[in-house]
């Protein structure tokens, strides 16, 4: 697990900065609710995203568990940030109009629990909006990167708890429905060939852990043999949703 306090200086820059947060608060911007609202950002990390839904007639308020983060978001939006756990939110029940999640399911063993925490503290036709299938947002179908390791996610990329439908399934267990998608850039964060072989080699890839030594050979090759190994593929693309009763 990330530690997000010693993280959190570097954190912004290497997460594609103020264009990613711009990307990610419109998208977001998109499925809340219209007008006077209150909103809960759960994970807010350093309040980029969120200081981007203040607006005259809204309560935002953000919540990490990490000091070191939310020192940066109370910097962004003063007063306006709570630390608390994620699975035990410190907000009453039925307090807030919409619940937003980004970039934290997918961190997460077993995610009923935080969404469970999300429902509890959003009025009746309250929105839960949350990012999902994150692993899968660099490979856009036309990209090249994605051709190359098809074969190898589709064997052994690895049960994710932010799989989509598995939260849709969750979510109407407890009588929330898909109300609306969108998705969202990740500007700046597409990866070349040669960034690609890099993150292989250092062990990032959860599906690469589990492939013999000569599947990912292979890969590794194929991978070097793609024309313009510097150049950047397409940014990854972002899953967003809004579950509604």
């Amino acid at each position: 697990m990330i530690d997000y306090d010693y993280e959190a200086r570097n954190y912004d820059a290497s997460r594609g900065g103020e264009p990613r947060a711009r990307a990610a608060a419109d998208a977001v911007e998109l499925l809340l609710p219209q007008g006077p609202c209150s909103i809960l950002d759960i994970a807010c990390g350093t309040g980029m995203v969120t200081r981007r839904l203040l607006r005259p007639e809204r309560v935002v308020v953000g919540v990490d568990r990490s000091p070191g983060m939310l020192r940066l978001a109370g910097q962004r939006i003063p007063g306006s940030v709570v630390r608390g756990d994620a699975m035990r939110l410190p907000f009453v029940s039925d307090g807030v109009d919409a619940v937003v999640i980004v970039w934290l399911l997918h961190l997460l063993p077993d995610p009923a629990s935080v969404l469970a925490e999300a429902v509890r503290v959003l009025r009746p036709g309250g929105v839960l909006i949350t990012t999902v299938d994150k692993d899968d947002a660099y490979f856009v179908e036309d990209s090249d990167i994605a051709q190359v390791t098809a074969e190898l996610r589709r064997q052994y990329a690895p049960r994710v708890p932010d799989d989509s439908a598995q939260v849709l399934d969750w979510a109407a267990e407890h009588g929330l429905g898909l109300a609306a998608r969108t998705v969202f850039p990740g500007t700046g964060q597409g990866r070349s060939p040669r960034r690609w072989r890099e993150v292989i080699e250092a062990g990032h890839i959860p599906w690469c852990s589990h492939a013999t030594a000569d599947q990912v050979t292979d890969v590794h090759r194929r991978l070097a043999e793609l024309p313009d190994q510097d150049t950047a593929r397409p940014d990854p693309l972002y899953q967003l949703i809004a579950l509604k009763a």
